[in-house]
């Protein structure tokens, strides 16, 4: 599982019939202090995620382990919407805590 964050969207109204009806999501790599590492990934979203949410995702095969993803020709995942987290006692994020940010 990876950290990132929801940046953008991706609309394709032209595509295979398996991706019919899902959400793409454009999400930007973080590290584990929540700082941008450059990279960048179009996920599926399987959660329901919105612009400026903390997520963990999933690329590779893994990504086709969500109800959303399966027996889809699918490289990335969104997977779970993050509340919270912390590395060595330090708060990272706090979805509920505007002050503490990545």
């Amino acid at each position: 599982m990876l950290i990132g964050q929801v940046v953008g969207t991706v609309v394709s109204t032209v595509k295979d019939e398996k991706m019919v009806g899902l959400k793409f999501q454009v999400v930007r790599d973080v590290s584990e202090r929540g700082k941008p590492t450059g990279k960048y990934v179009v996920a599926i979203d399987a959660v329901g995620a919105g612009h400026g949410d903390m997520v963990l995702y999933a690329t590779g095969s893994s990504a086709r382990q969500t109800p959303a993803t399966d027996g889809k020709p699918a490289d990335a995942v969104i997977m779970a919407i993050i509340d919270s987290w912390d590395v060595d006692g330090e708060l990272v994020w706090d979805r509920q805590a505007p002050a503490v940010k990545a």
